[in-house]
């Protein structure tokens, strides 16, 4: 089943991260513009643009798939770019939710 079409599971709490070769199966599912930071406990990815109004736009589209999702990511949005950073804040590290979630917001940004 690809990411995309999976639900998040919100996160307790007590579930370990994944290891290093899970997170490596999972990165090739997602967009090439994703990296892994914090030591490969966090998601990022950057996008630029020419104005304000389109990384808003994206931002508040995000922001209504988090809400229905559960599952809530840091954005940073200003004049041309807009970062989204994605992990488990609970175990500060990630979980296949992150990964399906990332997949949601490529399916945003690309159509």
């Amino acid at each position: 089943m690809s990411l995309v079409t999976k639900k998040c599971t919100p996160c307790s709490g007590g579930v370990p991260p994944l290891e290093k070769d899970e997170i490596e199966v999972l990165m090739k599912e997602l967009s090439p513009r994703w990296r892994l930071t914090h030591g490969a406990k966090r998601l990022l990815r950057k996008e630029s643009f020419d104005d304000f109004l389109k990384p808003m736009e994206f931002a508040n589209e995000i922001g209504k798939m988090a809400e229905e999702q559960w599952h809530h990511p840091e954005l940073h949005v200003g004049h041309g770019h807009l970062d989204i950073e994605v992990w488990t804040h609970k175990i500060n590290g990630l979980v296949e939710s992150d990964f399906i979630f990332a997949s949601k917001v490529d399916r945003i940004l690309e159509g």
